[in-house]
């Protein structure tokens, strides 16, 4: 992959030495090691794990997408499925109290708890139309 094409594919989110990168939908958080003097990346949101380092923001941006490159054709050849990251469900984990105010909530207004907690989220990450299926 040429160098001035992966820039187009790969940004970074945030604005501190603790970011993350994306590439081909998937992305990593990026943390400094002070001890080795490297910069190191960890793919988040999927079972698989998947790690790289580099010296540089330029040579870390390439590692990140060698590895998922290399994930995603290795994934291939072994005829498995990639772990998509956000599937769309996941397990929370709240005190029995808050669970039910969230229930009583729901049902109030005429909703389900997965709605009022999907139009929780959307409204603490300031989402709008997001669909309450």
């Amino acid at each position: 992959m040429c160098t001035s094409c992966m820039f187009t594919q790969i940004s970074i989110v945030g604005d501190y030495m603790n970011s993350m990168l994306e590439y081909k939908g998937y992305h990593a958080t990026i943390k400094y090691d002070a001890e080795d003097e490297i910069f190191v990346g960890e793919v988040f949101g999927i079972t698989d794990s998947l790690n790289f380092h580099g010296n540089s923001i330029d040579e870390l941006k390439n590692t990140f997408s060698q590895c998922i490159d290399n994930y995603l054709e290795l994934c291939k050849k072994i005829g498995k499925n990639p772990d998509k990251e956000f599937k769309g469900t996941f397990n929370v984990r709240i005190p029995p109290e808050l669970h039910k105010k969230a229930a009583l909530a729901a049902a109030e207004q005429k909703i389900t708890l997965n709605q009022y907690v999907v139009r929780a989220i959307s409204e603490s990450v300031k989402e709008k139309n997001v669909k309450l299926s």
